[in-house]
């Protein structure tokens, strides 16, 4: 029929390629301008990483992915198998999103205490999940996911990513790179915040290794009681084994309630609604900002405020 699609000989039968695979969305995510210091810092650009932009909506979609991935290249991970991991939120919601993707099945160990909306998302996904006791915080799942792991070990494939080497190579292959490149290699200062610490490693030696110069800064909870979810206070804290003491070249330790204070005024003043370690990482970027006086900052929004809103952070919570 005239004018049908396909009609004419000369167009190609072989339909266009409409658009990425959800997968495939994960990284390069957008380089922000963070006016929030500049009246303070005039002579200090600060820019983040919006690691919400992923599809799983965290930072921690990179390295689920890669870790999953790597997996399945070396045989470990089987359609036969159960994803199961310890997490204290992000983590397993990139699981849960990756493996619905995938066509895994997903078990979680996570503190009970993360946010609702969390715990709602990897239902959301088909997870399973036990919760491990809030008062024992991440160390606690993870002691948790052991016990459940050695029940059964023939079932489930553990990432472990709090050991795993590919979580911090996925930041040392992409948000290092893309940091580099979004900056025009003007980043002079790296800023992040502790959790399985994949972000600040990987991130952190790519950078160093594009420019020796560059100065690292890692954050942290001040004390081991805090309300930073998803940080480590390392003092107190089972250590993960992909930790590396010796890069940074400062560690900070913030304050719980200033943290929440600079991403509520973040959020009032340019519109960007981030969570607990986005706004850790702020406080860093602020002191840091002091120190140095001039150059190009550059830190992670790992995740964003609409995920706590159940927990307060910026505002009564919803009853």
């Amino acid at each position: 029929m005239a004018g049908m699609p396909g009609s004419d000989p000369q167009l190609s039968i072989v339909p266009p390629r409409l658009g990425k695979g959800l997968l495939e969305l994960i990284g390069n995510t957008p380089l922000l301008r963070i006016r929030l210091f500049e009246d303070e810092l005039p002579d200090v650009q600060v820019f983040a990483k919006a690691e919400y932009r992923n599809p799983g909506g965290s930072v921690k979609d990179r390295p689920a992915l890669r870790m999953i991935t790597e997996a399945e290249h070396q045989g470990l991970l089987t359609p036969d198998r159960v994803i199961l991991d310890a997490t204290s939120g992000n983590t397993g919601v990139a699981y849960a999103m990756i493996g619905a993707a995938k066509g895994y099945r997903v078990h979680l160990v996570m503190p009970h205490n993360v946010s609702a909306e969390r715990r709602a998302l990897v239902h959301a996904y088909g997870a399973e999940v036990t919760f491990s006791d809030p008062m024992e915080g991440s160390d606690g799942a993870i002691r948790l996911c052991r016990e459940v792991l050695a029940a059964d070990p023939d079932r489930y494939y553990m990432p472990d990513q709090y050991n795993n080497p590919e979580n911090w190579r996925a930041h040392y292959h992409g948000t290092g790179p893309e940091i580099w490149e979004q900056t025009r290699g003007s980043v002079s200062h790296f800023v992040a915040a502790l959790g399985t610490e994949g972000t600040f490693v990987g991130t952190g030696r790519r950078l160093r290794e594009l420019n020796p110069q560059i100065r690292l800064y890692s954050v942290q909870p001040e004390g081991p009681w805090h309300g930073l979810e998803g940080l480590k206070h390392m003092g107190s804290a089972i250590v993960p084994g992909i930790y590396d003491p010796n890069l940074a070249d400062q560690g900070l330790g913030a304050p719980t309630e200033e943290a929440y204070d600079l991403a509520r005024r973040l959020a009032i003043i340019q519109g960007i609604l981030v969570g607990h370690s986005s706004g850790a990482n702020l406080w860093g970027v602020r002191e840091v900002g002091r120190e140095i006086g001039e150059g190009v900052i550059v830190t992670i929004f790992c995740d964003g405020g609409d995920r706590y809103l159940s927990t307060g952070l910026y505002g009564l919570a919803p009853s």
